[in-house]
């Protein structure tokens, strides 16, 4: 199967949804790049998932609108789209053996997915581009639970959509299988050159597959960036609770370049603007046991490659993340040490934030 023809932008304008008075999805736009790998990330109840309905069509908007490739699709059924969803609960039939289940897909064929090929070269197609070449006589209970997944994206890969949906279509598999598979399937978005939008409560999961994520929260899309953007640079005291750890202070950049919290002041981006905020700092981005600041260690954790390391700076607790290695192996509870934060590690969210 080949790169598509199909572009598979996707953009949503001010997107609304409501049950009753609250809004599950509130004034949501957004513009998805035709082959990109996009992921929607937020948690439980955030509007993720009734996002990516209504851009399947299962779902409609209170207010606002869908576009795929530049057409209006607001009010089209989810058969008259060019796109197809695969969902946590495959779906498979227990009945059928794995060709078949492929081969079912077809029946809802549309305009958008028309094929000169015979059905059985498209399923052998799909199952091969899923690495199940040889598994078309299997029956779903002689699968694992990875192999049913592969076969739920054979399915919905057959009628060659331009955008794929996956509503956290991992969720249900074992930790080392999903990294596995995470990987596998990030590698195939990319051969295949199908849009795919991702829903996720999982950051390691979107950071490890996605081209852009879109951090959400209570119905809001809070900020739109690549992974790194986002952990590096997060727009909002939120978005940088929810991605990845970090450390939250109240300071104040007392001229340019300088911070001051907990009594101690810290280099601090040029471009941060005077006055007061919360300054965000990765735990890795603090150095451990040199440096020109005064801190005693209140617990040393073992994380396995790392220590998580809580410092008392001043009155204020700061966590630090230190390689597990002979540099770091004489930290104590209780021990006085001394600590630097990198200059380029203190992001000042602003207290309006």
């Amino acid at each position: 199967m080949a790169a598509l023809e199909l572009d598979g932008a996707v953009t949503l304008k001010n997107l609304r949804k409501a049950y009753g008075e609250r809004a599950v999805v509130d004034d949501v736009s957004l513009e998805v790049k035709a082959g990109e790998f996009f992921s929607m990330l937020g948690p439980s109840g955030c509007g993720k998932t009734t996002t990516l309905r209504m851009i399947g069509g299962f779902e409609r908007p209170d207010s606002g609108s869908v576009h795929i490739d530049n057409r209006d699709v607001t009010n089209d059924q989810p058969e008259e789209r060019p796109l197809n969803t695969v969902f946590q609960n495959y779906s498979l039939f227990p009945h059928l053996n794995v060709r078949d289940n492929v081969k079912f897909g077809l029946r809802f064929e549309n305009p958008f997915t028309k094929s000169d090929k015979s059905a059985e070269s498209r399923v052998a197609e799909a199952l091969d581009l899923v690495q199940l070449g040889s598994f078309g006589d299997r029956r779903v209970h002689q699968l694992s639970g990875g192999e049913q997944q592969r076969v739920a994206l054979a399915r919905a890969l057959i009628l060659e959509p331009s955008v794929l949906l996956l509503d956290e279509p991992l969720g249900a598999l074992d930790a080392q299988l999903r990294a596995r598979l995470q990987i596998e399937l990030a590698t195939l978005q990319r051969q295949i050159g199908i849009t795919f939008i991702y829903v996720t409560h999982d950051q390691q999961e979107a950071f490890t597959m996605s081209d852009r994520i879109g951090v959400m929260r209570d119905g809001k899309l809070m900020q739109v960036g690549a992974p790194r953007e986002l952990y590096e640079k997060p727009q909002s005291v939120e978005v940088a609770q929810f991605i990845g750890a970090a450390n939250l202070i109240a300071g104040q950049v007392t001229s340019r370049g300088v911070v001051e919290f907990a009594g101690e002041k810290f280099v601090a981006p040029e471009s941060a603007p005077l006055g007061r905020g919360m300054m965000m700092i990765r735990p890795e981005r603090i150095r451990v046991g040199s440096g020109s600041h005064k801190a005693v260690v209140e617990r040393v954790t073992f994380a396995g490659s790392s220590l998580r390391v809580a410092l008392r700076v001043g009155n204020v607790t700061i966590n630090a993340e230190v390689p597990n290695d002979e540099t770091s192996s004489h930290l104590r509870d209780g021990q006085a040490t001394m600590i630097d934060i990198l200059p380029d590690a203190v992001r000042v969210l602003s207290a309006t934030d």
